[in-house]
């Protein structure tokens, strides 16, 4: 702690603190260099940022179903419905369904007084070896066992045959208890038939057995017949016919064929047409959507040229933030941010390429070369800096330049925008992809990305070499401030001597008196 002025009387701390602020313009400045290249960098990789989520929606738009997408209508909507796949083929289908494909069904209803206690000991009346017989895709019986002690509750036995598992097979079946009804439902986690065992009694999807003293299933969850029990509800296949072909089956309620998968709700009254065209707006949406985002990719990178630059708002140093009061503080680095990157070339080019890549011939051996074959092209207001529009010009069939394409020929529409080839044939979205790889990678040689070190990038080594010469700076301001307080220090003490000479002086002055 220092104290001056004391023989003086002099200001000595303002006075060094007025010296030492004239000492630390030059720090001042390379702190606000620093401030501005580390606002630099974030504005860049906001860019990158902004690139990369538009990069996501390129790689959707290269996709077939994008302009293939299909449309299903059924005329009997309830029975029967449908998807279609981008290679589905447009036409009429008729389904008769006959049959809908169930899941086995077991159900043990209990007496009043045998309501179940899931949380009650077993005992040794059900100690010993119990089996639930399923079958697998082939139809071969495949035997899950599980053993019962004496200390088990039925939780306990349920929470074993519910699992995914038992002994590394899938159990394809579940068990759960109605308290309410006072009913046990032991079932298949599957429709279909897949017991095709002609001589299994009942030709049950499920049986079940149990090697104790009582027989856990027959007895205590009473799923009469035990092993053979005749199921609530059987585990059969859907049934249909084709195009007029019969007795066709599947196990699920579901059957896929040319691209298209057919959904079966209910039996149908007769036969049921189903129409498969090709949804020429969900395409055009899409499209849209595409158009729009990449509109907005032109924006803010146009916007980082548009800004006004102020350079009478250099950043703020500490000292003067602690003397503004927060609004004050965001209207100065509002105007101290804006034109960060304006005429940065990484920005301009990017623009450039990205804009230029719209006009190019694509040779392929589609229908379509040019993107204004499709009805879009850049806005003709060059301070637009690019932008995509699609013509809305209603031709005589009542579609646009974009829908007819779609309809016309989908498959060409996608060539155009997403063939793969190097060279003359390469597709639109593929350029632009190669343009905005090339600024994504000199947006990181400039401002690298949150795991860069500063080593790894140009800001990177400035804002570091400014941390060592703003590291060394301090240091100087240190001995400059100790150096002034040293002199201060020397001339109070001098003031000191002398003010104490004087007064000895006045002292023998008056004693001849």
């Amino acid at each position: 702690m220092r104290i001056g002025g004391l023989a003086s009387g002099i200001d000595t701390d303002n006075i060094i603190k007025e010296l030492m602020a004239a000492e630390r313009l030059p720090l001042d400045k390379m702190e606000q260099n620093k401030t501005k290249y580390e606002w630099q960098r974030d504005a860049f990789r906001d860019i990158n940022t902004k690139i990369a989520e538009f990069d996501k929606m390129i790689l959707d738009m290269k996709l077939s179903k994008t302009y293939e997408t299909k449309k299903v209508s059924s005329s009997q909507e309830s029975a029967v419905t449908a998807t279609g796949s981008s290679s589905a083929m447009n036409g009429t289908y008729s389904f008769e369904v006959k049959q809908l494909a169930t899941a086995e069904v077991h159900v043990g209803t209990l007496t009043p007084e045998n309501k179940l206690n899931l949380n009650a000991k077993l005992g040794t009346d059900y100690e010993g070896t119990h089996t639930i017989t399923t079958y697998d895709e082939k139809g071969k019986a495949i035997e899950f066992k599980f053993e019962i002690k004496s200390t088990d509750t039925l939780n306990d036995v349920f929470k074993t045959i519910n699992s995914k598992e038992i002994d590394g097979k899938k159990s394809n079946v579940r068990i759960s208890y109605d308290e309410i009804n006072n009913k046990v439902f032991l079932e298949a986690t599957r429709t279909g038939k897949y017991n095709t065992d002609p001589i299994a009694v009942n030709n049950n999807e499920i049986s079940f057995s149990s090697n104790s003293v009582n027989n856990l299933f027959s007895g205590l969850l009473s799923f009469s017949g035990a092993k053979d029990a005749i199921p609530a509800q059987k585990g059969v296949n859907a049934k249909f016919t084709y195009n007029g072909v019969p007795d066709l089956e599947s196990k699920n309620n579901n059957y896929t064929l040319n691209g298209i998968t057919f959904q079966f709700n209910d039996v149908t009254d007769k036969a049921a047409k189903l129409t498969v065209t090709s949804d020429t707006d969900a395409a055009v949406k899409k499209i849209t959507e595409f158009v729009d985002k990449y509109n907005e990719l032109v924006d803010a990178l146009n916007a980082t040229q548009n800004e006004a630059k102020y350079r009478d708002y250099p950043p703020l140093t500490e000292e003067q933030r602690k003397e503004m009061s927060e609004k004050e503080i965001e209207l100065w680095e509002e105007k101290a941010k804006s034109g960060l990157l304006k005429g940065e070339s990484i920005v301009t080019s990017a623009l450039f390429d990205m804009r230029s890549g719209w006009y190019e011939k694509v040779e392929n051996d589609g229908a379509f070369s040019f993107l204004s074959e499709l009805g879009i092209s850049t806005t003709r207001d060059y301070l637009d800096g690019g932008k995509l529009e699609i013509d809305q010009t209603i031709n005589k069939d009542g579609k646009t330049k974009l829908e007819a394409a779609l309809e016309s020929d989908p498959a060409s529409v996608q060539k155009l925008f997403s063939n793969s080839n190097e060279g003359t044939d390469r597709g639109l979205l593929n350029r632009l992809q190669d343009a905005l790889k090339q600024t994504v990678g000199k947006i990181e040689a400039r401002a690298g990305k949150g795991t860069s070190t500063l080593d790894n990038y140009t800001l990177g080594k400035r804002v570091k070499s400014l941390d060592e010469q703003i590291a060394a700076f301090e240091d100087r301001l240190k001995q400059i401030e100790d150096r002034y307080w040293r002199q201060f220090t020397a001339m109070e003490q001098a003031i000191s001597m002398m003010n104490n000479q004087s007064s000895m002086l006045m002292s023998f002055g008056g004693n001849g008196m």
